[in-house]
């Protein structure tokens, strides 16, 4: 439990200095925005409870907001600094009933209520044991409700990681699961929907490439991984600058409805 603790509070800290966060995560708000037209087609109880994990500066609480009249919302993030952001661009659109917390969304309890909708939108990923926090979200839905949220899956990143196993290193980032791995985690009797998406991101070059992960606060690597030696970033550098100069988030939108009364 205290190595889960400490990596908790490394990926908090990340995101809670990713001063860049708006400019750099580009495709975290296509995606905040691709969840909430899923989440809006799927349909939702009129006026739902809402509880929303991984919450960032907002992107998706406020692609929901306009079309979710009257929820009474409970928005989250691992990190303190992200919550109070989001809180700052959106309490007077949420309203005064709004619950604005800091909390681990790998490890959310009952004692936050049963919802209508669960929802986050890239950061599950960052969960490590998925299955399990995937089992209790379920667990806190009304009959009905749905849980739906947007996480990283194999192949993303595939253009720099396949350079650096070139070189012979192993890859930062974490090991995703496959879209269909996550789909086969929701509990017995869930209407579950899961689609793959690829989101291609352009980069002037290698340089920002990794500058960005950092603004956006996504530079935390796998547990035990090594940093590149200087002269091999340089060399991975150079051959991500020769072609593609593009980076892919491989991104599963997965939306689970329980069973109804």
């Amino acid at each position: 439990m205290a190595r889960d603790s400490d990596r908790s509070a490394t990926v908090a800290t990340a995101f809670g200095r990713a001063r860049g966060y708006e400019s750099a995560a580009r495709v975290q708000r296509l995606v905040a925005d691709d969840l909430a037209r899923r989440i809006v087609a799927a349909g939702v109880a009129t006026r739902p409870d809402l509880l929303e994990l991984g919450c960032g500066t907002g992107f998706l609480t406020a692609a929901l907001r306009g079309a979710l009249t009257g929820a009474r919302w409970t928005v989250t993030d691992l990190s303190p600094a992200m919550v109070e952001r989001a809180r700052r661009s959106m309490a007077d659109a949420l309203g005064a009933d709004a619950r604005w917390l800091a909390l681990d969304g790998e490890r959310a309890d009952r004692s936050l209520g049963r919802f209508d909708l669960i929802a986050s939108s890239m950061a599950f990923q960052w969960f490590e044991d998925l299955p399990g926090a995937i089992g209790r979200l379920a667990s806190m839905l009304k009959p009905g409700g749905l849980l739906a949220f947007a996480t990283m899956v194999d192949g993303s990143f595939e253009e720099w990681t396949s350079i650096v196993e070139a070189l012979g290193w192993p890859r930062a980032t974490p090991t995703y699961p496959s879209a269909e791995r996550i789909g086969a985690m929701a509990p017995a009797g869930f209407d579950v929907r899961v689609d793959q998406v690829a989101f291609p991101d352009p980069q002037r070059d290698g340089r920002s490439f990794l500058r960005d992960l950092k603004a956006i606060g996504a530079g935390t690597p796998a547990p035990g991984y090594r940093p590149l030696p200087p002269a091999v970033l340089r060399e991975a550098m150079a051959r991500f600058d020769a072609g593609p100069r593009t980076v892919s988030y491989a991104i599963a939108f997965c939306l689970a409805r329980a069973p109804g009364p």
